[in-house]
């Protein structure tokens, strides 16, 4: 690793959202840290608060459900075209080298799923990133038939998966017992993921045809322009589209609509309150503004997401489960708000600190770092030439 260098110029719109996605999908993913039965207490709706804890829990969760998600997965889709650009600057070949980075982000994801977290996104990030990095070497009309044809089968999958849970009868969910989460040691909890890697790797097959559509609409939008500053109209009509139409329609979904609600707000309005949230944050950067106080804090997650994220999941791990802290299973309904709340506080605060830090000595984090170096070694082992890194590229 090597210190600090002064760098080509970089989007600050770009680290700025990509570093309010990683807060935000912490947002999202607290919540199911505090559940004292864990991914499996949050599906079941185990942990809710009670008395006036109850309606700020629901807003809170349903601010965050699917469209922080949604935005960090537009930015893999634009950091996959830069550096296809990257690619080309430099007389390569494309994709090229890129399947051994999805390999290493694969790896990636499933010891950070074996682990630490059993909702894991980056597994479904290398899948859908190999799919699109071929994708992306085919013409513009035919990426958008690629596009429309996955936006087509997602929604299909969702119309049906949303009418099957609206029509089922309601059930009284079982506790978990035993409850490796709160009971459990660290290899108990492991074992649980292996046991149940099929019921818990199902929303990464889901929502594949969407993270598809999602990473070329990235790409498209990038290669729109939608950062300079002469694209204030295209900006403009996403921000109407996704934050005047899409959120009110989505929070109505998630606090009226019942479990069919709720899905169809995670899986169908939360992508385009994601792209509303993208044209924003670039609207606000679009004339050369340097970020303020805020926004270099979150370009700094950002620059560091793939670490940032990470650790987040370690950190709440720690915090939550029985082989750590024991936080959730301390918690009851007239405690799991504050004691979230204080948790994504200090968690987000350690985040913004630890990236300020390391990024004052490095150009990179760790894991950005060891996963680059590892690319270099293994593309080079097999006779591909070495993309030089891309700016403001994948998180």
């Amino acid at each position: 690793m090597t210190p600090q260098r002064p760098t080509s110029r970089r989007y600050a719109a770009l680290d700025v959202v990509r570093g309010s996605a990683i807060l935000g999908t912490l947002g999202t993913n607290i919540w199911i840290f505090t559940d004292v039965e864990g991914l499996v207490g949050y599906l079941n709706g185990t942990g809710r608060a009670t008395g006036a804890w109850a309606p700020v829990q629901a807003v809170l969760q349903q601010f965050a459900q699917g469209k922080f998600l949604g935005l960090l997965t537009l930015m893999f889709g634009i950091g996959l075209v830069i550096q296809q650009r990257s690619a080309r600057c430099q007389g390569l070949r494309w994709p090229g080298g890129y399947p051994w980075r999805a390999g290493l982000l694969m790896v990636d994801g499933v010891l950070h799923f074996l682990l630490f977290t059993e909702f894991d996104v980056l597994t479904g990030y290398a899948l859908t990133g190999l799919i699109v990095a071929f994708i992306l070497t085919t013409g513009v009309r035919a990426q958008r038939v690629w596009a429309v044809g996955a936006v087509t089968v997602h929604l299909a999958m969702l119309a049906l998966v949303a009418a099957a849970v609206a029509s089922a009868p309601a059930r009284e969910p079982r506790p978990l017992s035993p409850n490796p989460y709160a009971d459990g040691s660290f290899r108990d909890l492991v074992a649980f993921r292996i046991d149940n890697m099929v019921l818990f790797r199902l929303e990464v097959v889901f929502i594949l045809p969407l993270s598809i559509a999602l990473f070329l609409v990235g790409a498209h939008l990038f290669e729109a322009r939608i950062l300079e500053s002469d694209r204030g109209a295209l900006r403009r009509r996403l921000m109407v589209v996704g934050l005047g139409v899409a959120l009110p329609l989505d929070f109505t979904l998630g606090l009226l609509g019942g479990d069919a609600g709720l899905l169809l707000g995670r899986y169908g309005t939360a992508p385009l309150v994601a792209v509303g949230l993208l044209a924003a944050i670039a609207h606000r950067y679009a004339d050369g503004r340097e970020p303020g106080a805020a926004g270099r804090a979150l370009s700094n997650v950002g620059r560091m997401a793939l670490s940032c994220y990470v650790l987040q999941n370690i950190l709440c791990s720690t915090v939550c489960y029985g082989w750590g802290f024991g936080l959730a299973a301390r918690s009851d309904g007239a405690t799991v708000v504050p004691g979230t709340l204080v948790l994504f506080g200090v968690v987000s605060a350690t985040l913004i600190l630890v990236s300020r830090l390391w990024l004052g000595w490095f150009d990179r984090g760790p894991l950005e770092w060891l996963t680059h170096r590892a690319y270099e070694r293994l593309a080079r082992a097999h006779g591909d030439r070495v993309t030089a890194p891309a700016v403001s590229s994948t998180p």
